[in-house]
């Protein structure tokens, strides 16, 4: 068993403080890009830059989320491990429908399936840089045909390698529907990640999450245009005060130039989720050995397979 990082396998005990879904290199789509300047993260030396500062604040590893469709860059994610000493599992999958359609259009479930095992057990392309994670996503209160077809596939892809699952949703949206597809797909529970909860969902939606066994990720910490973190903090309190310690997973998801400190310097950065959030939780009287379990062994349990 063991984690796989683009430098390699690792124990899962070496993995430490974990930022479980976030964006290091990606590229928008050329429209999206020209419409909107600030999205996107392009630069190696500013990837390092944050990431040292991550590093500095005790922060060991972070799961880099994109996918090919929106600019993977497994060689210089390598490039970027090795020069902060910070762990980077990648991820195989694909993004929701907006940004895959096109690529996936006449891909069947084999096919995808077959590409997604191929990253997890012999790497990306022909560089041998391995993937540590599977990516599936739905649309804003649907799951397209495409969408289908990918879920299908991590299934499968998850069923042949053990890797874990990690999803986007659409602002939250469709998270009940996407675990069901996910589980009834092959997925085992303890290695499925329902993304992005955190845009202020019911808190029923939570625990009957929860109930199923699922992990949760509260990967939109520092985004206060959607949920107060300090919401975010009550809900992660209240679930741990029902006995859902163990399936919490936390994470900022920053994806514009204007989240990272390296580029604005009035934003705390990936520094965010220790520098603030932590102490929040701790103000709410969860203790340190819990906050380990959050940000260290949660993350190692979720990651930890043997391909």
């Amino acid at each position: 068993m063991a984690v796989q990082t683009v430098l390699g396998s690792i124990a899962a005990h070496e993995l430490g403080i974990t930022a479980c879904h976030e964006h290091v290199l990606w590229h928008p789509p050329d429209a999206m890009a020209l419409e909107d300047a600030d999205l996107g993260l392009d630069s190696i030396p500013a990837a390092v830059a944050e990431l040292r500062y991550f590093k500095s604040l005790g922060g060991s590893a972070v799961v880099e989320m994109t996918t090919a469709e929106i600019g993977r860059s497994p060689l210089e994610l390598s490039q970027i491990s090795r020069a902060t000493d910070v762990h980077i599992i990648a991820a195989t999958g694909h993004h929701k429908n907006k940004f895959s359609a096109a690529s996936l259009e006449n891909q069947s479930i084999g096919q995808i399936a077959e590409r997604m095992i191929r990253e997890i057990t012999i790497g990306i392309g022909d560089i041998g840089i391995r993937a540590g994670v599977i990516k599936a996503a739905t649309s804003l209160h649907q799951a397209t045909e495409v969408e289908k077809r990918v879920i299908q596939a991590a299934g499968l892809a998850h069923q042949k390698t053990g890797a874990p699952v990690s999803t986007h949703t659409e602002a939250g949206t469709f998270a009940l529907e996407q675990a069901e597809m996910l589980l009834s797909a092959g997925v085992t529970p303890e290695k499925l990640l329902i993304g992005h909860l955190d845009r202020n969902l019911p808190s029923e939606v939570y625990f009957q999450l929860a109930k199923r066994g699922v992990l949760l990720g509260f990967d939109q910490i520092g985004k206060e245009q959607y949920w107060q973190d300090e919401q975010r903090a009550l809900m992660i309190r209240d679930l741990i005060a029902a006995g859902h310690l163990n399936q919490i997973l936390l994470s900022g998801d920053r994806a514009r130039k204007s989240s990272w400190k390296v580029h604005n310097p009035q934003s705390l950065g990936l520094g965010h989720l220790l520098l603030d959030f932590i102490p929040r939780l701790k103000g709410l009287g969860i203790d340190d050995a819990s906050i380990h379990t959050l940000l260290v062994e949660n993350p190692a349990r979720f990651l930890d397979f043997e391909p």
